[in-house]
């Protein structure tokens, strides 16, 4: 039998064609899978390298550049995020909505907040006879903080240079007027009129206030909140502390705000601030030590009593609740980290959580959005449900001290209430000043708002022989 090698040919000259193209559509494809491959190594290499490289030295930073717009010209991400801070946006319990306001000579704003003595006025009854009582409005951001504080109407009152300490710029300032010492240059601007040391400051609180311009690492440039740390550490048992040189980096992205979000008060006639922790940072340990110094911010104008105004009291507050506790930083949650390309950076956009809670809040909770929101207002329900008792409480004394000065009581006679006013009034305004609403610490705000409540009691019954109560509080 004979075999066709004329049809066998064409066939076998097929197949090897056929087994030619399949190997050469492999070489093709591995030789695509490996440029992919190398493209994609490639690509992470330059996205570690960029990670590594945080920043472009566009200019030259030194420990004189106060301005931020020229750290943003290094740090465009985080100066787009400071910039962010002129949004106003309001919460249930906080926040700036922005009212219109006509300009005028002396006070150029277009834009203003809500006042708070116009929406509560007893307000004006608690702080009668103080600056409070003629102005206070919700806190703006920080991009307002300087210009809020030079137009507020408080200024009739007359402030002190010291006021500017949590509002301006303050680095540069202290050195110059200290020739080169922060500390010298803080006592030089303590005392003079606002007016005066404002001419020395050109912008709000800035990059220059919380990071080294060489390192970017966090630093304490305020004296009075490194002697306050000083005095507080003392009282706990450690000597010489040093917050620059002490605290951890995890405690520096608290104590950035703690430089400014606390209480404090003028001390003596240098109107030297200063941060009363010698006993502690609880309300009451603050009292006492008020007490001890018989410091006093101004005189009650309706009881002659001798009153306490808190301030802002946020660090002191924090330090009191769970999240401290837990070694949670403010910044953790009021300037969260966030992806921006390959870089990870703090949201220099600072606000409250409840507006970005996805990055703030869910982090660590996992849970959804509108629970975390409804947790949160719960407890500022709470804490604002105890505020207004404990407000209606001290108008009642505050009424009966009246009452009993009219009908002729002695000083001796009004001493124990107006005492127990100062008392009721200072821990009742700690809570009202805090701008958590309670949140910072739940308990704590409660267990205050509560001896507040008990003070203004008491205040009331040491007058009872004296005059009928003008309001009955509690159960009868």
């Amino acid at each position: 039998m004979k075999t066709n090698l004329r049809s066998s040919k064409p066939a076998a000259r097929e197949q090897r064609g056929g087994q030619i193209l399949k190997f050469g559509l492999v070489v093709a494809g591995a030789a695509l899978l490996a440029i992919a491959g190398l493209a994609l190594l490639v690509n992470i290499m330059e996205h570690k390298q960029e990670a590594k490289q945080p920043f472009f030295r566009v200019v030259e930073l030194t420990d004189d550049t106060d301005d931020p717009a020229i750290w943003g010209k290094n740090f465009p991400l985080q100066y787009d995020g400071y910039l962010k801070t002129v949004d106003q946006v309001r919460t249930k319990y906080g926040g700036s909505e922005a009212l219109p306001r006509t300009p005028t000579t002396n006070d150029p704003r277009s834009v203003v907040t809500r006042s708070k003595i116009e929406e509560d006025p007893r307000l004006k009854k608690m702080w009668a006879g103080y600056a409070f009582a003629i102005d206070f409005r919700e806190e703006r951001g920080h991009a307002y903080m300087l210009d809020d504080q030079t137009y507020t109407e408080r200024q009739k009152k007359g402030q002190p240079g010291t006021c500017l300490n949590c509002h301006a710029s303050m680095y540069n300032a202290y050195k110059k007027a200290g020739n080169g010492d922060i500390v010298k240059g803080f006592e030089a601007i303590n005392h003079l009129p606002y007016a005066e040391a404002r001419k020395l400051v050109k912008h709000p609180v800035a990059c220059i206030d919380c990071h080294d311009s060489q390192t970017m690492a966090l630093r304490i440039t305020r004296p009075a909140f490194m002697e306050g740390m000083k005095a507080l550490k003392a009282s706990q048992g450690v000597k010489d502390y040093d917050v620059n040189r002490d605290a951890t980096r995890q405690e520096m992205r608290s104590y950035v705000c703690g430089q400014c979000h606390d209480e404090y008060y003028f001390k003596g006639k240098e109107k030297r601030l200063t941060f009363p922790w010698f006993k502690g940072q609880k309300a009451d340990d603050i009292l006492a030590y008020y007490d001890e110094v018989k410091f006093a911010d101004w005189t009650h104008a309706d009881t002659g009593a001798p009153m306490l105004k808190a301030q802002h009291p946020e660090f002191e507050m924090w330090n009191q609740g769970i999240h401290a506790r837990s070694g949670v930083a403010c910044a953790d949650c009021h300037m969260p980290y966030q992806r921006v390309g390959a870089q990870k950076i703090s949201d220099h956009h600072i606000q409250s959580p409840l507006l970005n809670i996805n990055k703030a809040c869910q982090t660590c909770h996992k849970w959804p959005e509108a629970e975390l929101k409804a947790r949160v207002e719960k407890i500022q329900d709470n804490t604002t449900q105890l505020r207004n008792i404990a407000m209606d409480a001290l108008m009642a004394l505050i009424d009966d001290l009246k009452a009993a000065k009219a009908a002729g009581a002695s000083t001796n006679e009004l001493a124990a209430g107006q005492d127990f006013q100062r008392k009721a009034q200072f821990l009742l305004d700690f809570v009202e000043a805090e701008n958590s609403v309670g949140f910072h610490a739940p308990q704590e705000a409660a267990r205050i708002l509560g001896n507040s409540i008990d003070y203004s009691r008491k205040g009331q019954n040491s007058l009872r022989s004296l005059t009928k109560p003008a309001v009955a509080v509690g159960n009868p």
